[in-house]
């Protein structure tokens, strides 16, 4: 017959291995579910900026005035400079946020690395560059030094600047 000291230290291995089954098993969770998120974030990113720039697809007009504000807004009337503002505070937050997923280690490197070129030549186009001199304070400190840190694109490559290079002599 066994003693209650024996049945006690049994018990305790027995709980001491339980418990760390347990961890091990919430560590495997853990891990599982930082997976998803990350690919819950990647997709939210996606979609947010598709989100944005899906009308300026589907509508002419709208996408006109995008390309027109990008390169040029003396050439918007005062409603559609407004609106481009619009877009453009949309399309810098959905990068905002973006860049926030990078930050925290939600985002993949690879796939931060396009979207940070692509921030890139947007944020170099004259229509962006004044709004941000107008209204940067709207966009968290973080992303404002990352702005101001990002390297310039030596011919800046967005839907205001890319449209007709096919047709040009030389490209």
């Amino acid at each position: 017959m066994m003693n209650w000291d024996a049945i006690s230290a049994v018990s305790q291995m027995i709980g001491s291995i339980a418990v760390v089954v347990s961890v091990l098993y919430l560590a495997f969770q853990l891990r599982s579910s930082t997976k998803v998120a990350k690919v819950a974030a990647q997709d939210a990113a996606a979609s947010a900026l598709r989100d944005v720039t899906k009308p300026f697809m589907e509508n002419a007009e709208l996408g006109r005035l995008w390309r027109a504000g990008l390169e040029d807004l003396n050439a918007l009337s005062a409603d559609d400079k407004a609106r481009f503002f619009h877009a453009t505070h949309q399309f810098l937050k959905a990068m905002e946020t973006i860049h926030f997923h990078y930050t925290y280690g939600l985002l993949d490197a690879q796939l931060w690395s396009g979207w940070r070129e692509l921030l890139r030549h947007y944020v170099a186009s004259p229509g962006i560059a004044h709004y941000l001199e107008l209204r940067g304070e709207v966009f968290s400190e973080r992303f404002r030094t990352f702005l101001s840190q990002l390297e310039p694109v030596d011919q800046r490559l967005t839907v205001g600047t890319l449209l007709g290079k096919e047709n040009r002599p030389g490209t």
